[in-house]
């Protein structure tokens, strides 16, 4: 089971040589590292857009957008802006629209403004105002029409003005 090395020349392991600190540089860029939360702190006021690759904590003010993988607004965090993740948790303050997969509002968030998301929770004590939609994708970027399309289509259908719930439906016959 156990054998011992019948031949008789020994081999010696070769040196190992002592990394540089170039070499160790080059490793840490090179290895993809689990990244810790990048943090903004309440002391810190930004004006203008934020974006991350990776997690993000709020617990300052921001006023612009804010995009990343996963966004935590801390209970002191004010954003006024945008808010585009695939998590976003809440707990401070947001005036704009949230487009995330998944939207926490926690107790004591306040958020005025619309939310499209694939989950959404709501938490007894979170104020909210605003619309909300679910959507498959809602990262995906959808933009509304333009004025000129919704212009021709107004023109093209007749509304009847006896009644008014038609809903831009012509109910008289051609």
């Amino acid at each position: 089971m156990f054998t011992k090395n019948k031949n008789p020349e020994t081999t010696t392991p070769e040196p190992v040589k002592a990394p540089t600190q170039q070499d160790a540089i080059r490793g840490a860029a090179m290895k993809p590292a689990a990244r810790a939360a990048s943090i903004i702190c309440a002391d810190m006021k930004i004006n203008g857009s934020v974006t991350s690759e990776g997690a993000l904590q709020i617990d300052g003010v921001v006023d612009g957008d804010v995009t990343a993988t996963d966004i935590t607004i801390g209970a002191s965090g004010h954003i006024t802006g945008e808010v585009k993740a695939e998590v976003v948790k809440v707990k401070g303050k947001i005036r704009g629209s949230i487009r995330a997969r998944k939207v926490e509002l926690e107790s004591g968030a306040h958020v005025k403004g619309d939310i499209v998301h694939s989950s959404l929770q709501i938490q007894s004590n979170a104020v909210f105002e605003g619309q909300v939609k679910h959507a498959d994708d809602p990262l995906k970027e959808t933009g509304p029409k333009g004025a000129s399309a919704s212009v021709s289509n107004e023109s093209s259908t007749p509304m009847s003005s006896a009644s008014p719930t038609s809903f831009g439906i012509s109910t008289t016959a051609s």
